[in-house]
Protein backbone atom coordinates (compact mmCIF):
# COMPACT_ATOMS: atom_id res chain seq x y z
CA UNK A 1 0.00 0.00 0.00
CA UNK A 2 2.53 2.27 0.83
CA UNK A 3 4.55 1.54 -2.26
CA UNK A 4 1.68 2.45 -4.08
CA UNK A 5 0.89 5.29 -2.65
CA UNK A 6 4.76 6.31 -2.97
CA UNK A 7 4.37 5.80 -6.98
CA UNK A 8 1.17 7.46 -7.19
CA UNK A 9 2.96 10.71 -5.81
CA UNK A 10 5.98 10.78 -7.69
CA UNK A 11 3.92 10.31 -10.83
CA UNK A 12 2.23 13.34 -9.64
CA UNK A 13 5.52 14.90 -8.78
CA UNK A 14 7.58 13.63 -11.42
CA UNK A 15 10.07 12.23 -9.99
CA UNK A 16 11.75 9.39 -9.17
CA UNK A 17 10.83 6.09 -11.58
CA UNK A 18 8.91 9.09 -13.29
CA UNK A 19 11.36 11.66 -13.58
CA UNK A 20 12.84 12.66 -17.01
CA UNK A 21 16.11 13.81 -15.99
CA UNK A 22 19.44 12.25 -17.20
CA UNK A 23 22.84 12.23 -15.10
CA UNK A 24 25.36 13.98 -16.64
CA UNK A 25 28.83 12.94 -17.82
CA UNK A 26 31.27 14.23 -15.27
CA UNK A 27 34.76 12.81 -13.36
CA UNK A 28 34.87 9.23 -14.76
CA UNK A 29 32.89 9.78 -17.26
CA UNK A 30 34.02 13.32 -18.83
CA UNK A 31 33.55 13.14 -22.52
CA UNK A 32 36.89 12.57 -24.46
CA UNK A 33 37.90 11.58 -28.31
CA UNK A 34 39.57 8.53 -27.47
CA UNK A 35 37.56 6.11 -29.28
CA UNK A 36 37.42 8.53 -32.44
CA UNK A 37 41.32 8.07 -31.46
CA UNK A 38 41.61 4.67 -31.15
CA UNK A 39 43.43 2.44 -34.15
CA UNK A 40 40.96 0.14 -35.96
CA UNK A 41 41.92 -3.75 -35.77
CA UNK A 42 39.86 -4.47 -38.15
CA UNK A 43 36.13 -3.98 -39.76
CA UNK A 44 32.83 -5.66 -40.96
CA UNK A 45 29.33 -4.27 -41.74
CA UNK A 46 27.35 -5.19 -38.50
CA UNK A 47 30.69 -6.16 -36.41
CA UNK A 48 29.40 -7.30 -33.38
CA UNK A 49 30.42 -10.41 -30.42
CA UNK A 50 34.03 -9.76 -30.36
CA UNK A 51 35.57 -12.52 -28.72
CA UNK A 52 39.46 -13.71 -27.93
CA UNK A 53 41.43 -16.59 -27.68
CA UNK A 54 44.70 -16.28 -27.47
CA UNK A 55 45.87 -14.51 -30.73
CA UNK A 56 42.87 -14.76 -32.47
CA UNK A 57 39.78 -13.16 -32.47
CA UNK A 58 36.36 -14.30 -33.47
CA UNK A 59 33.49 -11.80 -34.21
CA UNK A 60 30.08 -12.05 -36.01
CA UNK A 61 28.72 -10.03 -38.64
CA UNK A 62 25.02 -11.21 -39.79
CA UNK A 63 24.86 -14.38 -39.29
CA UNK A 64 28.50 -15.74 -40.05
CA UNK A 65 31.15 -16.25 -37.36
CA UNK A 66 34.45 -15.10 -38.26
CA UNK A 67 38.13 -15.25 -37.32
CA UNK A 68 40.87 -12.87 -37.41
CA UNK A 69 44.22 -14.78 -36.94
CA UNK A 70 47.33 -13.93 -35.27
CA UNK A 71 48.64 -12.58 -38.87
CA UNK A 72 45.63 -10.79 -39.33
CA UNK A 73 43.78 -13.08 -42.20
CA UNK A 74 40.08 -12.79 -41.89
CA UNK A 75 37.85 -15.87 -42.36
CA UNK A 76 34.60 -17.40 -42.38
CA UNK A 77 34.22 -19.75 -39.51
CA UNK A 78 30.48 -20.85 -39.90
CA UNK A 79 27.44 -19.89 -41.23
CA UNK A 80 24.14 -19.86 -39.24
CA UNK A 81 20.29 -19.77 -40.20
CA UNK A 82 19.88 -16.64 -37.68
CA UNK A 83 21.91 -13.44 -37.30
CA UNK A 84 24.30 -14.28 -33.80
CA UNK A 85 23.33 -12.71 -31.00
CA UNK A 86 25.78 -13.65 -28.43
CA UNK A 87 29.14 -15.78 -28.31
CA UNK A 88 31.13 -17.47 -25.24
CA UNK A 89 33.56 -20.17 -25.91
CA UNK A 90 34.83 -22.68 -22.87
CA UNK A 91 37.85 -23.86 -22.19
CA UNK A 92 37.69 -26.78 -24.68
CA UNK A 93 37.43 -24.86 -27.47
CA UNK A 94 33.77 -25.55 -27.42
CA UNK A 95 31.63 -21.84 -28.32
CA UNK A 96 27.83 -21.30 -27.39
CA UNK A 97 25.98 -19.43 -30.38
CA UNK A 98 23.18 -17.41 -29.50
CA UNK A 99 20.94 -17.16 -32.44
CA UNK A 100 18.22 -14.38 -32.70
CA UNK A 101 15.15 -15.57 -32.34
CA UNK A 102 16.13 -19.24 -32.25
CA UNK A 103 17.91 -20.11 -29.03
CA UNK A 104 21.60 -21.42 -28.38
CA UNK A 105 23.51 -23.78 -30.54
CA UNK A 106 27.15 -25.60 -29.27
CA UNK A 107 29.73 -25.86 -31.57
CA UNK A 108 32.94 -27.48 -31.15
CA UNK A 109 34.10 -28.77 -27.75
CA UNK A 110 32.36 -31.97 -25.68
CA UNK A 111 29.15 -30.60 -26.20
CA UNK A 112 29.39 -29.74 -29.94
CA UNK A 113 25.65 -29.67 -31.39
CA UNK A 114 23.60 -29.17 -28.39
CA UNK A 115 20.76 -27.29 -28.79
CA UNK A 116 19.28 -24.91 -26.01
CA UNK A 117 16.03 -23.60 -27.08
CA UNK A 118 13.68 -23.47 -24.49
CA UNK A 119 14.55 -21.78 -20.99
CA UNK A 120 11.89 -23.20 -18.44
CA UNK A 121 8.48 -23.03 -20.08
CA UNK A 122 9.16 -20.50 -22.42
CA UNK A 123 11.32 -20.42 -26.20
CA UNK A 124 14.92 -18.68 -25.75
CA UNK A 125 13.98 -16.41 -28.79
CA UNK A 126 16.40 -13.45 -27.25
CA UNK A 127 19.79 -15.13 -25.87
CA UNK A 128 21.49 -11.92 -25.65
CA UNK A 129 24.51 -12.99 -23.41
CA UNK A 130 26.26 -16.25 -22.28
CA UNK A 131 29.28 -16.92 -19.96
CA UNK A 132 30.66 -20.69 -19.33
CA UNK A 133 31.10 -21.01 -15.13
CA UNK A 134 33.24 -24.46 -16.40
CA UNK A 135 32.73 -26.93 -19.14
CA UNK A 136 29.94 -28.44 -18.59
CA UNK A 137 28.10 -25.43 -17.25
CA UNK A 138 26.70 -21.99 -19.20
CA UNK A 139 25.21 -19.01 -17.92
CA UNK A 140 22.25 -18.13 -19.97
CA UNK A 141 20.65 -14.48 -20.29
CA UNK A 142 17.40 -14.14 -22.06
CA UNK A 143 16.91 -10.60 -22.58
CA UNK A 144 13.08 -10.28 -23.31
CA UNK A 145 10.68 -13.27 -23.84
CA UNK A 146 8.09 -10.86 -26.10
CA UNK A 147 10.85 -9.59 -28.23
CA UNK A 148 14.18 -11.42 -30.25
CA UNK A 149 17.32 -9.49 -29.45
CA UNK A 150 17.17 -7.58 -33.14
CA UNK A 151 13.87 -5.85 -32.04
CA UNK A 152 15.45 -3.99 -29.05
CA UNK A 153 13.67 -1.05 -29.65
CA UNK A 154 10.23 -2.72 -29.45
CA UNK A 155 11.05 -4.06 -25.80
CA UNK A 156 12.60 -0.82 -24.57
CA UNK A 157 9.70 1.22 -25.73
CA UNK A 158 7.07 -1.31 -24.41
CA UNK A 159 8.86 -0.99 -21.29
CA UNK A 160 10.24 -4.71 -21.44
CA UNK A 161 11.32 -6.50 -18.05
CA UNK A 162 10.76 -9.88 -18.96
CA UNK A 163 14.35 -10.35 -18.59
CA UNK A 164 15.60 -13.53 -16.94
CA UNK A 165 19.35 -15.56 -16.40
CA UNK A 166 19.63 -18.97 -16.59
CA UNK A 167 22.14 -21.55 -15.42
CA UNK A 168 22.35 -24.56 -17.48
CA UNK A 169 23.71 -27.86 -17.47
CA UNK A 170 24.87 -28.74 -20.74
CA UNK A 171 24.98 -32.25 -19.34
CA UNK A 172 21.50 -32.84 -18.31
CA UNK A 173 20.02 -29.78 -20.45
CA UNK A 174 18.64 -29.00 -17.12
CA UNK A 175 17.81 -24.97 -16.41
CA UNK A 176 17.76 -22.68 -13.39
CA UNK A 177 16.39 -19.92 -13.13
CA UNK A 178 18.89 -17.14 -11.31
CA UNK A 179 17.04 -13.89 -11.95
CA UNK A 180 13.92 -12.58 -13.17
CA UNK A 181 12.11 -9.51 -14.08
CA UNK A 182 15.21 -8.23 -15.48
CA UNK A 183 15.25 -5.25 -18.02
CA UNK A 184 16.74 -6.79 -20.84
CA UNK A 185 19.96 -8.12 -19.37
CA UNK A 186 23.15 -7.43 -21.83
CA UNK A 187 26.63 -8.54 -20.35
CA UNK A 188 27.63 -10.92 -18.06
CA UNK A 189 31.10 -11.15 -16.24
CA UNK A 190 31.71 -13.46 -14.07
CA UNK A 191 33.52 -12.93 -10.35
CA UNK A 192 36.45 -13.51 -9.88
CA UNK A 193 35.94 -16.21 -7.36
CA UNK A 194 32.91 -17.71 -9.29
CA UNK A 195 30.44 -17.27 -6.52
CA UNK A 196 28.58 -14.08 -8.85
CA UNK A 197 28.37 -12.97 -12.04
CA UNK A 198 27.80 -9.39 -12.75
CA UNK A 199 24.95 -8.62 -14.83
CA UNK A 200 24.20 -5.32 -17.23
CA UNK A 201 20.17 -4.37 -16.86
CA UNK A 202 20.42 -2.39 -20.70
CA UNK A 203 16.44 -0.95 -19.64
CA UNK A 204 17.68 0.06 -16.16
CA UNK A 205 20.56 1.75 -16.66
CA UNK A 206 22.33 -0.48 -14.32
CA UNK A 207 24.82 -2.97 -13.49
CA UNK A 208 23.68 -5.77 -10.93
CA UNK A 209 25.39 -8.73 -8.79
CA UNK A 210 23.37 -12.36 -8.95
CA UNK A 211 24.35 -14.83 -6.35
CA UNK A 212 25.66 -17.99 -7.68
CA UNK A 213 26.38 -19.95 -4.33
CA UNK A 214 22.62 -19.57 -2.82
CA UNK A 215 23.57 -16.27 -0.97
CA UNK A 216 21.07 -13.52 -0.34
CA UNK A 217 20.12 -11.40 -1.73
CA UNK A 218 20.44 -13.10 -4.78
CA UNK A 219 20.17 -9.86 -6.96
CA UNK A 220 22.18 -6.67 -5.80
CA UNK A 221 22.80 -3.36 -7.06
CA UNK A 222 26.03 -2.44 -8.31
CA UNK A 223 26.17 0.67 -10.27
CA UNK A 224 23.05 2.76 -11.11
CA UNK A 225 21.97 5.33 -12.65
CA UNK A 226 23.86 5.21 -15.83
CA UNK A 227 23.90 7.97 -18.28
CA UNK A 228 23.09 5.30 -21.16
CA UNK A 229 22.16 1.84 -22.22
CA UNK A 230 25.04 -0.65 -20.83
CA UNK A 231 25.88 -3.82 -23.30
CA UNK A 232 28.56 -6.23 -22.86
CA UNK A 233 30.95 -6.20 -19.70
CA UNK A 234 34.41 -8.35 -19.44
CA UNK A 235 36.75 -8.65 -16.61
CA UNK A 236 40.30 -6.77 -16.85
CA UNK A 237 43.27 -8.25 -15.78
CA UNK A 238 43.66 -5.88 -12.99
CA UNK A 239 40.22 -7.69 -11.52
CA UNK A 240 37.88 -4.78 -12.62
CA UNK A 241 35.58 -4.74 -15.29
CA UNK A 242 35.19 -2.51 -18.88
CA UNK A 243 31.69 -2.20 -19.55
CA UNK A 244 30.22 -0.98 -23.17
CA UNK A 245 27.46 1.33 -23.20
CA UNK A 246 25.51 1.08 -26.81
CA UNK A 247 23.40 4.55 -26.70
CA UNK A 248 22.80 7.60 -24.81
CA UNK A 249 19.66 8.28 -22.51
CA UNK A 250 18.38 12.02 -23.12
CA UNK A 251 15.43 13.58 -21.60
CA UNK A 252 12.88 13.55 -25.32
CA UNK A 253 13.67 9.77 -25.23
CA UNK A 254 12.83 9.60 -21.08
CA UNK A 255 9.59 11.63 -21.72
CA UNK A 256 8.88 9.37 -24.72
CA UNK A 257 8.93 6.39 -22.22
CA UNK A 258 6.66 8.13 -19.52
CA UNK A 259 3.66 8.84 -22.60
CA UNK A 260 1.53 5.51 -22.72
CA UNK A 261 -0.39 7.08 -25.53
CA UNK A 262 1.98 8.20 -28.09
CA UNK A 263 4.51 5.17 -27.38
CA UNK A 264 1.85 2.46 -28.47
CA UNK A 265 0.91 4.83 -31.79
CA UNK A 266 4.40 5.26 -32.64
CA UNK A 267 4.84 1.85 -32.57
CA UNK A 268 2.00 1.15 -34.22
CA UNK A 269 2.20 3.58 -37.23
CA UNK A 270 5.57 4.23 -37.43
CA UNK A 271 8.45 2.33 -39.23
CA UNK A 272 10.84 1.35 -35.66
CA UNK A 273 13.65 3.34 -37.88
CA UNK A 274 12.22 6.64 -37.04
CA UNK A 275 10.93 6.02 -33.31
CA UNK A 276 12.14 9.03 -31.08
CA UNK A 277 14.47 6.15 -29.73
CA UNK A 278 18.24 5.32 -29.02
CA UNK A 279 20.17 4.19 -31.92
CA UNK A 280 23.64 2.73 -32.81
CA UNK A 281 24.63 5.27 -35.32
CA UNK A 282 24.12 9.04 -36.28
CA UNK A 283 21.07 9.13 -38.74
CA UNK A 284 21.25 10.60 -41.94
CA UNK A 285 17.56 10.54 -43.09
CA UNK A 286 15.63 13.38 -43.75
CA UNK A 287 12.18 11.46 -42.39
CA UNK A 288 13.29 11.65 -38.95
CA UNK A 289 10.55 13.27 -36.69
CA UNK A 290 13.15 15.68 -35.13
CA UNK A 291 14.21 17.22 -38.47
CA UNK A 292 11.22 19.16 -37.93
CA UNK A 293 11.37 19.90 -33.95
CA UNK A 294 14.11 21.99 -34.22
CA UNK A 295 16.59 19.18 -33.39
CA UNK A 296 17.99 19.37 -37.08
CA UNK A 297 18.02 21.24 -39.84
CA UNK A 298 19.11 19.69 -43.39
CA UNK A 299 20.90 16.59 -41.32
CA UNK A 300 22.23 19.09 -39.07
CA UNK A 301 22.45 18.14 -35.56
CA UNK A 302 21.40 21.50 -33.78
CA UNK A 303 23.95 22.48 -30.93
CA UNK A 304 21.57 22.32 -27.92
CA UNK A 305 19.97 19.15 -29.11
CA UNK A 306 20.13 15.56 -27.32
CA UNK A 307 21.89 12.87 -29.39
CA UNK A 308 20.60 9.92 -29.78
CA UNK A 309 23.50 7.72 -30.63
CA UNK A 310 27.18 7.87 -28.99
CA UNK A 311 30.07 5.89 -28.30
CA UNK A 312 30.89 4.77 -24.37
CA UNK A 313 33.51 1.95 -22.66
CA UNK A 314 33.67 2.85 -19.05
CA UNK A 315 35.85 1.23 -16.76
CA UNK A 316 34.75 0.01 -13.49
CA UNK A 317 37.28 -0.74 -10.68
CA UNK A 318 36.46 -4.74 -8.88
CA UNK A 319 33.88 -2.85 -6.90
CA UNK A 320 31.85 -1.94 -10.11
CA UNK A 321 32.62 1.88 -9.61
CA UNK A 322 33.46 4.12 -12.78
CA UNK A 323 37.26 5.00 -12.83
CA UNK A 324 37.87 6.13 -16.39
CA UNK A 325 36.00 6.34 -19.95
CA UNK A 326 36.65 6.34 -23.78
CA UNK A 327 34.24 7.76 -25.99
CA UNK A 328 32.70 8.83 -29.41
CA UNK A 329 31.04 12.22 -29.00
CA UNK A 330 27.91 13.46 -30.80
CA UNK A 331 30.04 14.74 -33.66
CA UNK A 332 31.90 11.67 -34.22
CA UNK A 333 31.49 8.07 -35.30
CA UNK A 334 32.19 5.69 -33.45
CA UNK A 335 29.15 5.07 -31.60
CA UNK A 336 27.32 1.98 -30.67
CA UNK A 337 29.76 -0.18 -28.81
CA UNK A 338 28.57 -3.59 -28.02
CA UNK A 339 30.74 -5.53 -27.30
CA UNK A 340 34.24 -5.65 -26.08
CA UNK A 341 37.08 -8.16 -25.67
CA UNK A 342 40.56 -8.11 -24.22
CA UNK A 343 43.23 -9.00 -27.45
CA UNK A 344 46.54 -9.89 -25.85
CA UNK A 345 46.01 -7.53 -22.52
CA UNK A 346 44.89 -5.10 -24.54
CA UNK A 347 41.23 -3.75 -25.08
CA UNK A 348 39.23 -4.41 -28.05
CA UNK A 349 35.70 -2.42 -28.41
CA UNK A 350 33.26 -3.46 -31.17
CA UNK A 351 31.31 -0.09 -32.45
CA UNK A 352 28.96 -1.73 -34.59
CA UNK A 353 27.24 1.43 -35.63
CA UNK A 354 30.71 2.10 -37.64
CA UNK A 355 31.46 -1.34 -38.04
CA UNK A 356 34.94 -1.24 -36.61
CA UNK A 357 36.91 -3.05 -33.98
CA UNK A 358 38.93 -0.29 -32.05
CA UNK A 359 41.95 -0.33 -30.04
CA UNK A 360 41.79 2.58 -28.02
CA UNK A 361 45.79 2.96 -27.40
CA UNK A 362 48.85 4.50 -28.87
CA UNK A 363 49.24 0.69 -30.52
CA UNK A 364 48.98 0.29 -33.90
CA UNK A 365 47.10 -2.95 -35.54
CA UNK A 366 46.12 -3.82 -39.50
CA UNK A 367 44.20 -6.54 -40.09
CA UNK A 368 41.66 -7.21 -42.83
CA UNK A 369 38.32 -6.58 -43.97
CA UNK A 370 35.15 -9.16 -43.80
Amino acid sequence: MLDHFRKRLDSFLGRGSFSTSVPVMDGPLQPNHRLDEAAVLFSANGLDNLLADGDTVFYSAGPVLFMRAADGAVSEVRRFDADIACLAMARDGGMAVGLDGAGIVISGGAFDGTEISRLGDKLLIAPTAAAFVDRKTLLVASGSSQCPASQWKRDLMSLGTTGSLWRVDLTSGKAETLATGLAFPYGLALSPDGRSVLVSEAWAHRVVRVALDGARPAVSPVLQDLPGYPARLVPDEDGGYWLAVFAPRNQLVEFVLREKAYRERMMAEVDPEYWVAPSLAIKQGFREPTQNGALKLLGILKPWAPTFSYGLVVRLNADGHPVDSLHSRADGNRHGITSLCLFNGTLVAGSKGAGEALMPTAQKATGGDA
